[in-house]
């Protein structure tokens, strides 16, 4: 109970929000997720139990990123910082939700929730306070591409709340950025609803630094017609976590993804994806890859699920890892659970190195080893981050990945 204990004196949240009381009294029959649970099993207890270490943070830290200043062309939003709504509210059709709205549509989405599953979102809201929490309701088919950032201060443990909902034939390019500070902690939750025929191109960048940690997860519901496509890469972390949720409602929707995690050093940093299709005719594409090198160690284990319901299904889920080193370590999972006899469903995983007869062909050419090994990186990558709704003129994340050590 040491976590509650930890939540419930904490000077910052003394005036808890009654999003903070729910979750708070839903953790308190489960403090501390399950070690022994398939979702938890693989995670580095040492590395977890220094992400729980930090107090929370008691005021917004100051936005420093290594991100690109914001064009004209862009929204951008800092999750902490609400002024700036006001201002896209008058020009664009984006409404900030109210405290009530932002306190029924979570309370909906975590009243039934599995504790052990979505212990993540339950830490993360028991932590944020009002000014933390952003939620926007988003309507219409012009709006320019938006970024919202979330960051972390060092020594400290903060927690960001993103609530999204697109109404009816809503289409936008969003990119999420979270970004880690040297001894941090940063817990980062995020809500989609997509309504009927309305699409999103949702990229995540998570960005860490030394002794920089992250939970991160990600829940999204999609009405029929509707179409969530999701790049999403995290590098830079001593430990990571990214948990992806997926519901299809009412079949008929469409679902791809293309996520990436690169670990280094000792770093752990793990993806655990689920997709729920609840009516027929819902289709996903999906590949996940990872990169280990030194002594890291990388995870990914994904879900689907196809009930008797979602019929005509046609879902594909792919691992593809590539391992550097021979002390480096990657586990992966992906599975399929059928109900429904009438369905297109696959999965798969590899694990490989870098091609010696290609390095050696490369290197008769007179390119040295190390710029081998980067020409070939750079293929794995590219499928990747072309996903990620970012121009190379905003942030090029291929050169930053080839380069940073």
């Amino acid at each position: 109970m040491e976590i509650i204990e930890k939540i419930k004196t904490n000077k910052s949240i003394v005036n808890q929000t009654e999003i903070q009381r729910f979750c708070i009294k839903k953790l308190q029959s489960s403090p501390l997720p399950n070690p022994k649970s398939e979702l938890w099993r693989l995670t580095n207890k040492s590395k977890f139990s220094k992400f729980l270490d930090y107090s929370v943070n008691k005021k917004e830290p100051k936005f420093d990123t290594p991100y690109p200043k914001t064009s004209q062309n862009t929204i951008r939003l800092i999750i902490g910082e609400n002024c700036q709504i006001k201002l896209i509210e008058k020009k664009y059709s984006i409404q900030q939700l109210s405290e009530d709205e932002l306190f029924n549509h979570i309370k909906e989405q975590i009243s039934f929730c599995d504790q052990n599953e979505n212990w993540s979102d339950l830490l993360n809201l028991s932590l944020s306070c009002t000014k933390n929490i952003l939620g926007l309701k988003i309507n219409g088919s012009k709006i320019p591409p938006i970024e919202i950032f979330s960051h972390a201060s060092i020594n400290s443990l903060n927690a960001k709340t993103l609530v999204i909902f697109l109404e009816k034939n809503c289409d936008i390019d969003l990119l999420q950025v979270n970004l880690g500070k040297e001894n941090s902690s940063l817990s980062q939750s995020t809500f989609f609803f997509l309504k009927e025929n309305s699409s999103v191109n949702h990229g995540v960048v998570s960005y860490g630094e030394h002794k920089s940690n992250l939970l991160n997860s990600l829940n999204v519901i999609q009405q029929k017609n509707s179409e969530y496509n999701l790049g999403s890469l995290h590098f830079k972390f001593n430990y990571a976590r990214f948990e992806i949720r997926i519901k299809q409602t009412s079949g008929n929707a469409k679902t791809n993804i293309k996520g990436m995690q690169i670990t280094k050093k000792d770093e752990q940093i793990s993806t655990y994806t689920k997709i729920d299709f609840n009516g027929p005719n819902g289709f996903l594409d999906q590949i996940n890859k990872s990169l280990a090198d030194d002594k890291s160690h990388a995870i990914f284990e994904g879900s689907i699920k196809v009930p008797k319901i979602a019929q005509k299904t046609d879902a594909c889920q792919l691992s593809r890892n590539l391992l550097l080193s021979k002390f480096a370590q990657i586990d992966t999972k992906p599975q399929l659970e059928i109900i429904a006899d009438d369905v297109k469903c696959k999965h798969g995983a590899t694990i490989s190195q870098l091609n010696e007869e290609e390095l050696f062909y490369m290197r008769t050419r007179g390119i040295t080893l190390p710029e081998a090994s980067k020409l070939q990186l750079s293929s794995y990558f590219q499928e990747i981050i072309s996903f990620i709704p970012v121009s190379k003129d905003r942030w090029d994340l291929l050169d930053k990945l080839l380069n940073d050590n």
